[in-house]
C-alpha cells in the first residue's frame, strides 16, 4: 500500500487533536495552541499500548487479511493528517475489504471523542486510496474486544464540524474556558494543574498571549 508520509503544515492539524477537542476544548488548546504536555498514568499506559501495537511490524498477512501498522494518513479536505494503529485489507471481504482498527487502553467513554477519531482517519483513507468505508473497530485492551464504529451521516458531519472549528482555535489561538465546575472529565486529565479548573482563570499560555498582544506594554 503506497501512501505519502504526513507532514506537518501550518494550516494542517493532527487528526488527534480532534479527539481531545471532543473531549475537552480547553485540553485541545492546551496541548495544539499552547504547546502544553504533561504525562500521567493514563497517557503513558496509552502511549505503552500504541507501542506494543507498533512493535509488531509494519506488515503482516495471516488468513488473506494484510495487516498494515502505523500507517500515515492525511486528508486535503479536511486539512488534517496522523496516523492510523492498523489497516487491513481483507481479501475476501467483498463490501468492505478495508478497515482501520484503532487501539485504546480503556473501556467505552461517553463523549464519542474515540469515534470521531477513528472516524477521521478512515475519513482520510478514503480520499487517499478512493474507497468508500461503512465501519471499522476500536479494539479495548481493557476488556481484549474489538467494538464496530459505524461511520454514520452524523458522526461524519462531527469530524467535518471538529476540524472546521479547530481550525478557527488554532488561526484565533484562542484558549476555551474550563469545564462545568466538578466535571468528571478533569479528574483524571493530564493536564489538570496547567488547566486549573479551579481557579476559573485563563491558562499561563493564554496569559502570556494576551500580554505579548498588549500594545500599550513598553
Amino acid at each position: 500500500m503506497e501512501l505519502h508520509r504526513p507532514e506537518a503544515e501550518d494550516d494542517f492539524i493532527p487528526i488527534s487533536a480532534l479527539s481531545h477537542y471532543l473531549y475537552c476544548p480547553r485540553e485541545c488548546a492546551l496541548i495544539h495552541v499552547e504547546g502544553q504536555w504533561s504525562d500521567n498514568r493514563f497517557t503513558v499506559e496509552g502511549s505503552q499500548l500504541h507501542e506494543r501495537v507498533d512493535s509488531g511490524g509494519k506488515s503482516t498477512e495471516r488468513d488473506a487479511v494484510r495487516v498494515w501498522r502505523n500507517v500515515p494518513l492525511r486528508s486535503e479536505a479536511l486539512r488534517i493528517f496522523g496516523y492510523a494503529d492498523t489497516v487491513e485489507l481483507r481479501r475476501t471481504e467483498t463490501a468492505q475489504p478495508w478497515c482501520v482498527v484503532e487501539y485504546k487502553r480503556g473501556k467505552r467513554r461517553p463523549w464519542a471523542h474515540h469515534e470521531v477519531q477513528i472516524c477521521a482517519q478512515a475519513m482520510a483513507l478514503e480520499e487517499m486510496k478512493g474507497v468508500r468505508m461503512a465501519y471499522g473497530y476500536i479494539y479495548h485492551a481493557s476488556s481484549k474486544r474489538r467494538r464496530k464504529v459505524v461511520y454514520s451521516a452524523e458522526l461524519r458531519n462531527k469530524v467535518r464540524t471538529a476540524a472546521d472549528e479547530i481550525h478557527a482555535m488554532m488561526s484565533a489561538r484562542a484558549t476555551p474556558p474550563p469545564l462545568p465546575e466538578g466535571d468528571p472529565r478533569c479528574e483524571n486529565c493530564s493536564l489538570r494543574e496547567q488547566c486549573a479548573p479551579w481557579l476559573r482563570r485563563p491558562s499561563l499560555g493564554q496569559f502570556w498571549h494576551r500580554m505579548e498582544a498588549d500594545e500599550s506594554l513598553p
